[in-house]
């Protein structure tokens, strides 16, 4: 297998787009009808915090795989490297193609989020990743759920 890559992308882009356009709208009506400073200030906090979100540093990370490992890198910078063989667990839910890639520590530690996941991002070619994950993580550590919140143990939000 060749090197495989799979960026992050953000998940949420309709509501930044809103939220900058109603921004915009708000500063925009509140120039033309003289409307108090509070609503050019609400429009600037929607175009800043839409405009924030798709700008973020986040979408900088990629997934990296290759016959012996997985690594997640930003900006080209290894975040994390787990070969294959040290993966812990993968708790795999097939009918949402959700993953939890588990390294045995948080920060070694992947989230592929499927239909229905919470998180605030996806992956390029996720269902490829996902697949790919699958396969190559040894069948002993591999726990396939129905959702990844019925899992015994697997993956946990920060809650917990």
């Amino acid at each position: 297998m060749s090197e495989r890559r799979f960026a992050f992308r953000p998940r949420y882009r309709g509501v930044a787009w809103t939220a900058m356009g109603t921004g915009a709208v708000l500063d925009v009506v509140a120039l033309v009808f003289g409307f108090p400073w509070p609503a050019i200030a609400s429009g600037a906090v929607g175009v800043g915090l839409g405009s924030f979100y798709l700008l973020s540093p986040a979408w900088t990370i990629e997934v990296v795989t290759t016959d012996d490992a997985l690594e997640v890198q930003q900006k080209g910078e290894r975040r994390f490297r787990l070969a294959w063989h040290d993966v812990v667990r993968v708790t795999a839910s097939p009918s949402t193609k959700t993953c939890f890639v588990d390294g045995g520590d948080p920060e070694r530690s992947l989230l592929v989020p499927g239909d229905g996941a919470p998180a605030p991002y996806t992956i390029a070619d996720k269902d490829a990743l996902y697949d790919l994950i699958v396969a190559r993580v040894p069948r002993e550590k591999l726990e396939q759920v129905e959702l990844l919140n019925s899992s015994r143990g697997g993956a946990r939000s920060g809650a917990d």
